[in-house]
This record gives structure tokens, sequence and C-alpha cells, in this order.
């Protein structure tokens, strides 16, 4: 810390000089102190407003390579969440899907996908009401998953990066809240017609986001990682045949 503080003033005390020194040559081969004086005062009445210029130009190079370190850390964070519980939740609530088969071909990503076709798929997925019923599928199973990651699901909701991206923190309430709908049930067996249409309701609002939040994974991993599209999109878990192994 010394010898940064002492390498700084050697540094300013060498700028003094050089400025000294170059004016002094200005008034011994130029003469005219009263321009050199004048030039001296514009320069300094300009310095408030390239000190403000350069600030601001600053500042703003930072606060967007800060905004990248966040966006890159929360990729992270998305990416481990998809691995661990995220790709496999896609295949378990896929069975209470009624249009499952268009959501299926909707999705199904190759490596030929341009920005157009994610935005199309995104688009589609806000204005699509996916009609979800909790009879169809297997309720046991998807309390199983969801209930092994509770601890997984709160370690991701105390990440103060989320703040940074509201579609994923309102994901991850959804699931959440879907875990504790299924763990309060003692038993699944034998519920009331409304009890369903409620976990029905549930199920959609997590599933809808997730694959909202899915689809901005992967073009995420085609743009910066496209080892991880290649192996995102040969396991896409709404393809019942994909696999890892590259035919």
């Amino acid at each position: 810390m010394k010898f940064s503080t002492l390498r700084s003033r050697h540094v300013a005390f060498l700028l003094l000089t050089v400025s000294l020194l170059l004016y002094g040559l200005d008034y011994f081969f130029f003469g005219g102190g009263e321009g050199i004086a004048a030039g001296f005062l514009g320069n300094l009445a300009f310095l408030p407003i390239y000190v403000l210029f350069v600030t601001l130009m600053i500042e703003r190079v930072l606060k967007e390579r800060e905004r990248y370190a966040i966006r890159q850390k929360l990729n992270m964070v998305i990416g481990v969440f998809f691995s661990e519980l995220g790709t496999p939740m896609i295949r378990g609530c896929h069975g209470f899907v009624r249009d499952g088969r268009e959501i299926a071909e909707l999705l199904r990503v190759t490596p030929h996908w341009t920005p157009q076709d994610f935005r199309r798929a995104t688009g589609w997925l806000k204005r699509h009401d996916i009609a979800i019923d909790s009879r169809e599928g297997d309720l046991a199973a998807l309390k199983g998953l969801l209930v092994t990651k509770r601890g997984f699901m709160l370690i991701l909701l105390e990440n103060p990066n989320l703040l940074e991206h509201d579609e994923f923190t309102d994901l991850l309430w959804a699931v959440f809240h879907l875990i504790e709908e299924l763990e309060a049930r003692h038993s699944l067996a034998g519920l009331s017609p409304a009890d369903l249409e409620h976990l029905s309701g549930d199920i959609k609002r997590a599933y809808s986001l997730l694959l909202r939040e899915w689809v901005t994974y992967i073009q995420h991993l085609k743009q910066d990682y496209p080892y991880l599209f290649s192996l995102a999109v040969r396991m896409n878990p709404l393809d019942p045949e994909a696999r890892a192994e590259i035919c």
C-alpha cells in the first residue's frame, strides 16, 4: 500500500515537472507570457468538463463490467438449477400436459436454431395457455423428485445474484410453492376434484415459467458455450428418445 502511494506521488511529480518544462520552453522560444497565461486559464476552465466526461465514461464502463459479471454468475446459478432440478422437472411435469406433443415439437431445439427461432418459441410459451391436468401424470413421482431438492432450492433462494433476474426468481418461488403443496399432503391418493384442480394450477404455474427459462438458458448456451449447448440439445427433456451418445 505504501509502495503504491509512493509510486503515485512520483508519477504526479513527474507529470508536474514535464508540464512546467513545456510551459518554460514555450515562453523561451515564443515569449508572450500573456498568451501562455490565457491558454493556461482556458485549459483550467475546461478541466472540470474533462474530468466530468472521463468520470462518467469510466463509471459507465465499470457498471457495464459489473453487470456482465453478475449476468455470468447468474447464468452459472441457472445452469446448476437445470442440472440438478430443472431438466428432470421438465420430464416429470410433461406427463401432466394435455398438449404435450405440440410443446415437444415446438421445443425440439436443433443446432441450426437462430435467435428468431428462440424468440418464436418464447413468444408462443408466453401466449399459449398450457393445459395441465394433475390426474394425467404421476404426482407421487413428482413429489419425490421435488422434496429431495428442497434444501437445494433454499440455497438458491438465498443467492443475492437472483435479485437481478425477476423471471428466474418467480420460477424458484413457483417451484418452491409446488414443493410445499405436495409435501403438505400426507397422501396423494383419493384427493378431491377441487384439490386436484388446485394442484393442476400450481403445476401449470411452475411448468410454464420453467419452459420459458429453459428456452432462454439454451439460447445462452448456444451463444456462449457451444459444447454445453450440444449436450443440452442431445439431452432435450421433451424428447423421449434423447440420448447423450452421438449417432
